[in-house]
């Protein structure tokens, strides 16, 4: 040390040096995020389950009439689940902006365990249905109220790598599920029934309540912004604020800025569930071609595989996004997803010609379609809107795009037909990531800045 640095207190030199992002993170902290990120693990358990186990499932509640439309229906159990999860999260992310996040997590994660768990003993398709529907209501708030309580507790410097890593959750939770069902294809416990097995072991975060309970606290910020009566959907303050508290809903599209954030922040989110619903859910049936194709005598060895690799790559995605958007901005973030999402896709659908092509392209396109064009919701629309109608605003960004998309499943088999095979329909619907590559620049770039009730003069 030179004579000029000693004579600058220890102190002083220490608070010069840049603080990594994790330095006033608190045991308090990580609760937090571990609550809502084993919520999420379970929601991504579940709705790979379901698609994985979607054709044995089919055949042992199908009668035999019913059977030569299995497309038709099995595309109606999908779209009817996350119909239920659009809806249930619409209304879970209202109720969480008044009755508190930690209430309905706790009841969101408790009645889709049940649920779930009940699925395991369908027998017919109406009971199956009805099934998929409740349980999508109540599976639909969790991520709303985790992401809100994420976004109100950690600091700045942390709060886009903490989103991310909760929204791994997701891709960890899609995982524990191929992984599983690789397992039960590969050793067979129970034939033709290993599929009710997966949605027992969906029941499990049932027990999970109970850490919820003890463990997470309730969001201050949240708590504050109702207590000071901060009414305005984009900022702190609000000249026009009574003491009547408005309809959340209300409030955030009685704001013209509010409308535009909401309006575009939702456009990009249908690009998003589209994306991934109408494109990357037809990869399994698009290794099922190219391993039929081949001669292959096992094809759902080769759909598993394919089916963890991708999640392999979108968990990845989940864990840089954080410092990612920190390092390149929002709106470059989002661009380069969605470019990413449309070369991957013409790369899957128009250039893959083998199984073992697949293998290999699945990783990076996880990395895009399931990964970068999913975080962003995680990190981006939580910025955008004030802590009274967070929850409200980021679950109608987030579930209003799920009530577009619910209708493609259904209508999977025909798109498929109608466009001359899976390969052609994914590459017609893929150019839907184009618009996603021109929204973002509508936005505004909140890289660095507080949220909007930390910034009085937002909004």
């Amino acid at each position: 040390m030179n004579v000029a640095d000693q004579s600058i207190p220890q102190s002083a030199l220490q608070a010069a040096r840049p603080q990594p992002w994790y330095a006033n993170l608190t045991a308090k902290h990580w609760r937090t995020l571990n609550g809502a990120f084993l919520g999420w693990i379970f929601d991504g358990y579940e709705a790979l389950a379901l698609i994985m186990v979607l054709p044995a499932l089919m055949h042992s509640v199908l009668t035999p009439a019913q059977a030569g439309s299995l497309p038709l229906y099995a595309g109606m159990v999908i779209g009817i689940t996350l119909l239920g999860w659009g809806i249930g999260g619409l209304i879970g992310g209202v109720l969480a902006d008044y009755v508190g996040r930690k209430p309905m997590m706790m009841w969101s994660v408790l009645l889709y365990a049940v649920l779930t768990g009940c699925t395991a003993f369908s027998h017919s398709l109406v009971y199956l249905c009805v099934l998929r529907f409740l349980t999508g209501l109540a599976m639909g708030s969790e991520w709303s109220t985790g992401i809100s309580l994420v976004a109100e507790t950690w600091p700045r410097e942390a709060r886009a790598k903490g989103a991310g890593f909760l929204q791994s959750g997701f891709g960890w939770g899609t995982l524990i599920a191929a992984l599983v069902w690789y397992a039960l294809t590969t050793f067979d416990p129970f034939g033709a029934d290993n599929w009710r097995v997966m949605f027992v072991v969906g029941a499990l975060p049932a027990l999970f309540v109970l850490y919820i309970r003890r463990g997470v606290d309730e969001s201050e910020q949240w708590q504050e912004a109702v207590a000071n009566k901060q009414w305005s959907a984009t900022g702190a303050s609000d000249a026009s604020a009574s003491d009547k508290r408005p309809f959340t809903l209300k409030q955030v599209f009685s704001q013209r800025e509010a409308v535009r954030r909401i309006v575009l922040a939702t456009a990009l989110s249908i690009v998003t569930i589209v994306g991934w619903w109408a494109v990357s859910s037809w990869l399994p049936a698009r290794t099922a071609e190219l391993a039929a194709a081949q001669h292959i005598a096992d094809p759902g060895h080769w759909i598993s595989l394919v089916s963890i690799v991708y999640t392999v790559g979108a968990i990845v995605a989940y864990m840089a996004s954080g410092f990612l958007i920190d390092g390149m901005g929002r709106r470059w973030f989002l661009f380069l997803s969605f470019a990413g999402s449309l070369a991957t896709t013409v790369l899957t659908y128009g250039w893959v010609s083998s199984v073992e092509g697949m293998l290999t392209i699945s990783a990076i396109n996880g990395f895009f379609t399931l990964g970068c064009t999913f975080a962003w919701l995680a990190i981006y629309p939580a910025e955008l809107f004030n802590a009274s109608v967070r929850s409200t605003a980021i679950s109608f960004v987030f579930n209003s795009a799920r009530l577009v998309a619910w209708i493609f499943p259904i209508l999977s088999g025909s798109m498929i037909k109608s466009f001359g095979g899976v390969s052609h329909a994914a590459l017609v619907f893929g150019s839907v990531y184009l618009l996603g590559m021109v929204l973002p620049w509508f936005l505004p770039e909140t890289k660095g800045i507080g949220l909007p009730e930390d910034n009085p003069m937002a909004g």
